[in-house]
């Protein structure tokens, strides 16, 4: 074959079938792109949108949301203010025994506690000894009254009737002695509670019985006096046989005197027989007055550092602050007695808001009661505690196991002090416990109606305003007077009857919320 018609051969040949599958695949691949990007332009202006923001709409949308009113309901109900704080139980009297200026004897040193035979928490019964200082006792009596005096033979007052009655409850009579008279009977029952406890008591007059012996000496040579004298003064006796009285007349009747009687050498010795027999008799007189004097001045005394005078009894020790063989440079010991009640330290912001006569509630959380009270007393001045725990061992030379010496330092300030006494008496077991007292400081006069301070407003007229909120959100303002406030509520008494009422509801505030929300 020549060559145009073998071209002509291959132009007029058949297609093949796998070129046209390869198109096919071609066609399809470039729709499906055409797709994809068009669908990913879409996202992209869809995202777009949401990214991008005009002006106004970033100010809309960091603008602050509607807002929306916070209310609560008016209560009707006691408000009270409270201030809770804690306590502790302990007795009614409580009394530091330091014995100052105990009597010991010539050539005593410093006193120093030579016997203490009870620990804390020992329970002390009128009478019986509580330390020994420098030899001398110290014990316990029952009386109201402070030793303010040591008290003696001839004294008198009220002190005295308190140490005559004490003596007595003691089994230890006081005699014929009148009321508030230290006389011999007082004497003889001081010295039986003394020898009682193992002591003798300290005499009146510190000089041996030097006066009463020279008393009863110069009485003893008075009456000598007074019998040398009556002999001089006695007459002579008339001779035997020769008749007394001489008369001249009948019946015995007297001659008449002599004009020389009475003026003889004998008439001189009588008269000063007389006059010195008077003198001795005065002289004796006096002598039995100073007697008297000196035996009434003479006996037993009671110095004020060996006895203490507790309201009631049994007593218990409270704490002890020292041992035996320290000085006494403080309180030997501290005793506690009478009724329980609950003692507390305030601060001064506190101290500004109680008062004497105020409600407590006194709870134990050791037994789980609670027992109500009264506020009895709030301190105007501060009290400063002793300083706390163990005192130093001492060695043989008298100095702590450190080296130091024996002097404390200042106490801390405890703040001002509050009493708490009980409505009724607190068992014995509560002695001693920490407790929490719950004070009402202020209370509404019964029920009253209650809003929380957030509610209560001044407007610019001044007036004190609360704002009610009906069921369909309408607000309006009530007027009102406020009253007791405590616990973030106050008292209020709307200034026209019935305009406010328990439950009604105030606004208190408000609350952010979404726009086309409802009022909470």
């Amino acid at each position: 074959m020549s060559g145009p018609e073998q071209v002509l051969e291959r132009r007029e040949a058949p297609a093949d079938p796998e070129d046209d599958r390869v198109g096919l695949a071609r066609g399809r691949r470039l729709v499906l792109a055409v797709v994809g990007g068009a669908a990913l332009m879409a996202v992209g202006g869809l995202l777009a949108t949401t990214l991008v923001k005009s002006p106004a709409q970033v100010a809309a949308e960091t603008g602050p949301p509607a807002q929306g009113a916070l209310t609560a309901e008016v209560e009707r109900r006691v408000l009270a203010q409270t201030v809770v704080m804690r306590g502790t139980v302990v007795a009614d009297q409580s009394v530091a025994v330091s014995p100052q200026g105990v009597r010991s004897g010539a050539g005593a040193g410093a006193a120093l506690v030579t016997r203490l035979p009870l620990q804390a928490g020992d329970p002390v019964t009128a009478g019986q000894l509580i330390a020994e200082v420098s030899g001398r006792p110290v014990f316990t009596l029952h009386g109201a009254l402070p030793m303010y005096r040591d008290l003696g033979p001839g004294d008198t007052g009220d002190d005295v009737a308190q140490l005559q009655q004490a003596l007595r409850e003691l089994g230890h009579g006081t005699g014929a002695d009148a009321r508030g008279v230290f006389g011999a009977g007082t004497k003889a029952a001081l010295t039986a509670r003394y020898r009682a406890i193992g002591y003798e008591p300290l005499p009146a007059v510190a000089d041996g019985g030097a006066a009463l012996k020279s008393a009863r000496e110069a009485v003893r040579s008075a009456t000598w006096a007074v019998e040398d004298a009556s002999d001089s003064a006695r007459p002579a006796a008339a001779p035997t046989g020769v008749p007394a009285e001489t008369g001249s007349g009948k019946g015995g009747a007297a001659a008449p005197p002599s004009p020389t009687a009475g003026s003889g050498p004998g008439s001189g010795s009588n008269t000063g027989s007389g006059r010195a027999l008077a003198r001795a008799r005065q002289a004796l007189g006096e002598a039995r007055a100073a007697l008297l004097a000196a035996e009434a001045a003479d006996g037993p005394m009671l110095p004020a550092s060996e006895t203490v005078f507790l309201g009631a009894f049994p007593a218990r020790v409270s704490s002890l602050g020292a041992r035996a063989g320290s000085p006494v440079s403080g309180p030997v010991l501290t005793l506690s007695a009478g009724e329980l009640v609950v003692e507390a330290y305030l601060k001064d912001d506190k101290r500004q808001l109680l008062r004497a006569g105020m409600t407590v509630v006194v709870s134990s959380e050791v037994s789980g009661t609670d027992v109500r009270g009264k506020v009895a007393l709030v301190a105007t001045e501060r009290s400063t505690a002793q300083p706390a725990g163990p005192l130093p061992q001492q060695n043989q030379g008298g100095q702590d196991s450190k080296g130091g010496g024996s002097g404390g330092g200042g106490g801390a300030d405890l703040g001002y002090r509050m009493v708490v006494r009980p409505d009724r008496p607190l068992p014995v077991g509560f002695a001693g416990q920490d407790v929490r007292l719950t004070v009402e400081s202020a209370a509404t006069d019964g029920e009253a109606l209650v809003v929380p301070v957030t509610a209560v407003s001044a407007g610019a007229d001044g007036r004190t305003v609360v704002t009610a909120v009906s069921a369909e959100g309408t607000q309006r303002r009530i007027e009102v007077r406020t009253g007791t406030s405590g616990d973030g509520f106050v008292a209020v008494a709307p200034a026209r009857a019935g305009a406010l009422a328990a439950g009604t509801r105030v606004v208190i505030g408000t609350a952010p919320r979404e726009a086309g929300g409802k009022t909470g």
